[in-house]
């Protein structure tokens, strides 16, 4: 077995199980691409036994902390049947439901989401990768599914010396799934969609603003960066749930054109045509359509923005800072007073504290103040767990403006 040799002061993070390793860490050694090594403190003792990646800034990713544990199908066997009994612990409204998320179970680099009888895998790590036939085998039987789909093209893999994978790595079928999410039903294509084809760490945020929408009976909603428009359909339901769908204006803006035609086909699928809901699509720049509606006078009383990755690290996070303030500048703009904004980030190089600190500014520089009046984040099927915080990589404030 070949041996990582830490630097001194180096092991702490290790003694706190935390699972990585940086190569600024390491004093000496080395192996092949996703092989396990033994890692050690500077004094020889043992810490960890991880996965090597020799082109990532992140040089080890830890297996097992336990120094008897084998690194063995046996093994992945084990942990993949536990990270996928461990979602019955949560009441999940959806047969759309992450499996796998990666450092939080367990498996470092290794993402893999259910759609209803289909699985979809990201391998993003060097080691998760060496391991791919013994974890896809793994999930199949603790999940009693047949089919896998890869979806190996996130550019993670690229920090990992890996190249792109996509395609059906066990059993076969189509690929445009339709799912189950609390009342409503969303199509996806899981060779296409972002991510693994579909955003469900944002489900427990639909179902928030379907409740708000219901509660404070919208007139007027803007989506920004709608994707297929999850948020749009949410905030139809709500408001039929109340009674006042008749006449809403709903907004829906991307720069994807089939994620609009999907967008536009999501109310279709869950019955809203036809109840005289009016829907608009854009494909734009959305930082272009919030200076237009601002030029031409328009205001909601509820807007959303979930914009891309813009601090994918830390390294990122001042010009991100930047383009997070913009986007939330103009829309506290173009917000009623009493009015509700749904913000989020999904930079892991932002923190909640930073978030926070962004949007408090851009309030500044828009003359707009707003209550906090809850704090969201990822569904529970994406863990943040005590021993890796980086899991927290989606944060979300419900703002409402201050009346006049």
């Amino acid at each position: 077995m070949k041996t990582l040799r830490l630097k001194p002061g180096k092991e702490r993070s290790l003694q706190r199980r935390h699972p990585w390793v940086f190569e600024s860490a390491i004093a000496r050694g080395g192996a092949d691409s996703g092989e396990t090594v033994r890692v050690e403190s500077h004094d020889g003792h043992f810490l960890a036994w991880a996965a090597f990646g020799p082109t990532s800034k992140i040089r080890a990713r830890a297996w097992s902390f336990e120094e008897k544990q084998r690194i063995d199908a046996a093994f992945f066997s084990t942990v993949c049947t536990r990270a996928v009994n461990a979602r019955g612990l949560f009441e999940l409204q959806s047969d759309g439901v992450r499996l796998v998320h990666g450092e939080a179970d367990g498996l470092p680099g290794l993402i893999v989401d259910r759609y209803g009888d289909t699985l979809v895998a990201q391998f993003l790590s060097a080691g998760v990768e060496r391991w791919k036939d013994v974890l896809a085998d793994a999930l199949l039987k603790a999940t009693g599914l047949t089919k896998l789909y890869e979806r190996s093209d996130a550019s993670g893999r690229e920090r990992e010396g890996l190249k792109p994978v996509t395609g059906w790595l066990r059993g076969d079928g189509p690929t445009e799934i339709i799912i189950r999410e609390h009342g409503w039903k969303l199509s996806l294509d899981i060779a296409t969609g972002h991510k693994t084809g579909f955003y469900l760490d944002q489900r427990d945020s639909r179902q928030r603003f379907a409740e708000l929408a219901q509660h404070r009976r919208f007139r007027r909603v803007l989506n920004c960066f709608c994707y297929t428009g999850g948020f749009t359909v949410a905030a139809a339901s709500g408001l039929k749930a109340a009674g006042v769908l008749d006449g809403a204006s709903l907004v829906s803006v991307d720069s994807s054109l089939p994620a609009l035609e999907r967008a536009r086909e999501h109310l279709a699928l869950n019955g809203f045509e036809g109840q005289g809901i009016q829907a608009e699509f854009l494909d734009a720049n959305v930082n272009t359509v919030l200076r237009e509606f601002i030029d031409q006078g328009r205001t909601f009383d509820a807007i959303v923005l979930d914009p891309p990755k813009f601090a994918p690290t830390v390294a990122h996070a001042e010009r991100a800072a930047r383009a997070y303030k913009d986007i939330n500048r103009l829309a506290l703009k173009l917000l009623e007073p009493g009015g509700v904004l749904l913000t989020f980030s999904c930079s892991g190089g932002i923190s909640a504290d930073l978030f926070h600190k962004i949007v408090a500014s851009a309030g500044l520089d828009a003359g707009v103040d707003g209550y906090i009046a809850e704090r969201l984040g990822a569904a529970p099927d994406h863990p943040m767990t005590i021993e890796f915080p980086e899991g927290e990589y989606l944060k979300g404030l419900v703002v409402v403006r201050k009346p006049l």
